[in-house]
This record gives C-alpha cells, sequence and structure tokens, in this order.
C-alpha cells in the first residue's frame, strides 16, 4: 500500500493518454517512471496505436489494469482519472483541453496550445473557470539551463536587452511538398471521421494522418512555425518578460508549397517588434545561426541552442551567479515532476495556460503575417490586428459540427 518506499494509491495521480501517436509516446514513458502516477486509459481513433499503448503501459510496473477507449469523451467519463495529456493533432487540443476540465480533469497539452488565437483565450478561460492545473507542452521552462539563460538577460549580464534571434531546422522532414497522393480507402480499424474530429472531411489518405504530414497540412496544423518554432519563441519571451508583448509582426519571407497535400509554410523570416523595443528575429533560414536562441544586448549576447548547450560573448558571463536579490524564474525539475507536484498543490504550472497561449499567440500572428505577405500591428489587449479585417478573420478557425467550443 504505502511501505518500504512504495507510493499510496491515495497520493498517486491516474492519468488518461489521449492521442497514441509520436508524441505521446514520450510522454507516456515520462509518466511511467514517476512513482506518483499511474496511467490508466488511453484513446486513439486508430486501432493498432491505442492496443500497442495499452500493452505497453500494462507491461510496466503499478499500471496493470489501463483501458483502451476509441473516443476520449468515453475516456474523459471515468471518475477516477484526475488529469489527462492530450498529444494529438493541433487541430483537436481546444476541443479537449476544455472538455476535459469541464470534466473535472488537470491537463497537459501538448504545443501549441491551440491551433487559433481565439481558441487560446478560451482554454486560459476556463482553465479559470473550473479552476484546473493546466500545462502547456514547453518543457524547456522546466530545464534549468534554459531558466539560467533568461535570468542571466533578465538580471544584465548583457546589458540591456535589445534583439532575440531564433533560429529552428528540421522542418521539412519527409512531407513532399508539391506531391498529390490518391485517395484510398479507410483501413478497418480507423475512424477517420473522429480523427478528422472538427477539420473538414476530405478524401482519406494514409500520408493525412501520418505523423510529420499533418503537422504540414493547414486543415490540422499551422505548420512548423508554431508547432517547434513556439519552443524557442517562448523562451526568447521569457527574457524579455512574459507580460511585454508584440506590437508589429512582419514576414518578408514566406514559403508556401501549393499543388499537394502540404500547404502550410515550410520557410520563413520574420521580426517581432515588442511593446519594450527588443526585437525578435524567427526563421529557419539557418541565418544568423541554425538552432536555437540568442540574446543580444548592448554588452555582449548569451547563446543557448536546441540542447540547452550555453555560450556567451565572455566567459566571465556563464560564471555569474544569480544573487539572492535578483531576479529568480520560475524553477521546475523536469516538466512531468512539475506536472504532478502542481496537481497535488495546484500551484500554477512552469508552461501555465496564459504562458501557453502568449507564445502561441506569437508564432500564430507570425504565420498569418507570413502568410498574407505584408506588416501587421497588433493589439495584445484585445487580440486583434489593427486595420486589418482579413488577418482578424484568420484568428479563429470554423469547427465541423457537431464539434464546438
Amino acid at each position: 500500500m504505502g511501505r518500504d518506499g512504495a507510493t499510496a494509491p491515495s497520493r498517486c495521480t491516474t492519468i488518461g493518454l489521449i492521442g497514441a501517436g509520436n508524441i505521446n509516446t514520450r510522454h507516456r514513458e515520462a509518466f511511467l517512471l514517476e512513482k506518483d502516477a499511474r496511467i490508466v486509459a488511453v484513446c486513439d481513433p486508430i486501432t493498432s496505436r491505442r492496443e500497442a499503448y495499452r500493452s505497453r503501459i500494462n507491461q510496466a510496473p503499478g499500471h496493470n489494469g489501463c483501458a483502451a477507449y476509441r473516443d476520449f469523451r468515453e475516456l474523459l467519463a471515468r471518475d477516477d482519472m484526475d488529469a489527462v495529456c492530450i498529444g494529438t493533432p493541433d487541430h483537436w487540443h481546444v476541443t479537449q483541453a476544455i472538455t476535459a476540465m469541464q470534466a473535472g480533469k488537470d491537463v497537459y497539452v501538448e504545443k501549441p496550445l491551440t491551433y487559433a488565437v481565439a481558441e487560446g483565450r478560451r482554454v486560459v478561460e476556463a482553465a479559470a473557470r473550473y479552476g484546473r492545473v493546466l500545462q502547456t507542452g514547453l518543457q524547456r521552462r522546466s530545464s534549468g539551463p534554459y531558466r539560467y539563460a533568461c535570468e542571466l538577460v533578465r538580471n544584465g549580464r548583457i546589458g540591456r536587452l535589445t534583439h532575440v534571434e531564433v533560429g529552428i531546422v528540421g522542418i521539412h522532414f519527409a512531407t513532399q511538398p508539391g506531391r498529390h497522393f490518391p485517395p484510398a480507402p479507410v483501413p478497418e480499424g480507423i475512424d477517420y471521421d473522429l480523427w478528422l474530429g472538427p477539420a473538414p472531411v476530405m478524401p482519406f489518405c494514409p500520408e493525412r494522418i501520418l505523423n510529420y504530414y499533418w503537422y504540414h497540412i493547414l486543415d490540422y496544423s499551422r505548420g512548423f512555425i508554431p508547432g517547434n518554432g513556439v519552443h524557442f519563441v517562448d523562451i526568447g519571451q521569457w527574457a524579455i518578460g512574459d507580460d511585454i508583448k508584440p506590437v508589429e509582426i512582419s514576414a518578408p519571407v514566406a514559403v508556401i508549397p501549393t499543388g499537394g497535400l502540404v500547404d502550410a509554410i515550410i520557410e520563413w523570416r520574420a521580426e517581432v517588434l515588442y511593446e519594450n523595443g527588443v526585437r525578435m528575429s524567427f526563421s529557419n533560414e539557418r541565418n544568423p545561426h541554425p538552432d536555437g536562441i540568442r540574446f543580444v544586448g548592448t554588452d555582449g549576447w548569451i547563446h543557448i541552442n536546441g540542447g540547452g548547450g550555453l555560450s556567451a560573448s565572455r566567459e566571465d558571463v556563464l560564471k555569474s551567479v544569480i544573487g539572492p536579490e535578483e531576479i529568480h524564474l520560475y524553477a521546475a525539475s523536469g516538466a512531468h515532476r512539475n506536472f504532478l507536484d502542481c496537481i497535488r498543490t495546484r500551484r500554477a504550472t512552469a508552461a501555465s495556460a496564459e504562458i501557453g497561449h502568449h507564445a502561441t499567440t506569437t508564432c500564430n500572428v507570425v504565420e498569418i503575417a507570413a502568410r498574407l505577405g505584408r506588416a501587421l500591428k497588433w493589439n495584445a489587449m484585445a487580440e486583434r490586428f489593427v486595420g486589418d479585417e482579413q488577418a482578424n478573420r484568420l484568428l479563429s478557425q470554423p469547427m465541423r459540427s457537431p464539434w464546438q467550443v
């Protein structure tokens, strides 16, 4: 029960996994390592995926008894489950997160928090209304090197911050922009209508539901600008200050595939101006650097790459100690551990709904500026573009009936 170092059932957080694809595999393995967490259910509209997940979970010590469901609503109907981890395509995030919170579950939801800006605000409001703990999958917020880099910047180790350079790589994978894929019969064991959910009905082809393909299809995602870039944009904004919002966005370079399955932006260069005068450049052009975030100040620079490696214009900067009277940012030892601890304490997580919404919004307005090919002014208080109704129409996404939030 609770003897000899074991965790008593009353101290164990029960979790359901929504989605049994690539991203929730990582979360599954992380939660299996936590002694005070137990995965009790998994759901996915693809039978082979959810059954493979159930088998893997039931083989783990202390996790036998995991159930598998086709429909996430059946999973949420359980009254013996404390929280869910949502690892589904982006177009599902808002519906599943809000429905889970209405059902009394705390929520870990993969990045980007939502598909559209308007959806993100609804998630923030729902978390407050239902008193739920929410963790956005911005795991670098729970990583020591990223926190330290931001603390160095916030405490003036490179002088006044003037510019943040965000560079990411690994965009295309095997998506074959411009290629058509012929329609095919839906295989047995795939509930394709449920996989589509709020997205428009389109002819089935296997590539449409594959990992990394759907990342680049606008019906399900805005592409890798928010899909992966959100990680580094978020850390950039942590150093700038989470309460400092964008006011202008431009994207002079944008490559948008045509004539094939893939239609999300696959190459871009953008610049975001914040209300305190700091500028953020954001691209996947490998210029001025291929990967990570560089903070440029009046007295030098600090760079942190995608793996958390630090470098700086002066060696002494990276030996600096953050003093007790200086700015100390939210400290967490791992995103999953942080989520479980916050479920128990009801404290806000390292990547709360508001933080996730802020990071996702910045990426989404960059994507809109790139798609429209013009500079845009942003009113962060109203969460609307200034004087551009065409851009404002892209802040929300129609949902196929009966899926509404």
